[in-house]
């Protein structure tokens, strides 16, 4: 799961590289991290890696994804 969320981090850079407006990246994960839309009845813990930031728990060794916070830390400080 490291390597996932190490991948993830890369993703943004590039992102950040090929749009060059890391700000509109950082702000895209704000929107993403104050949704309170709640997943639908028929999602499953078994697709939570599809999702941009884990509907069904919080942050912990084994998640896919990194923290949104720290990935719009990242992005504001490029």
């Amino acid at each position: 799961m490291a390597v996932s969320r190490k991948r993830e981090f890369l993703a943004d850079a590039n992102g950040a590289l090929l749009t060059r407006h890391p700000p509109g990246l950082a702000s895209a994960l704000k929107k993403i991290k104050n949704d309170n839309t709640k997943p639908t009845k028929t999602a499953n813990k078994a697709v939570s890696h599809l999702y941009f930031s884990n509907p069904f728990k919080k942050r912990d060794l084994w998640s896919s994804h990194p923290d949104v916070e720290e990935r719009i830390r990242r992005l504001e400080n490029m």
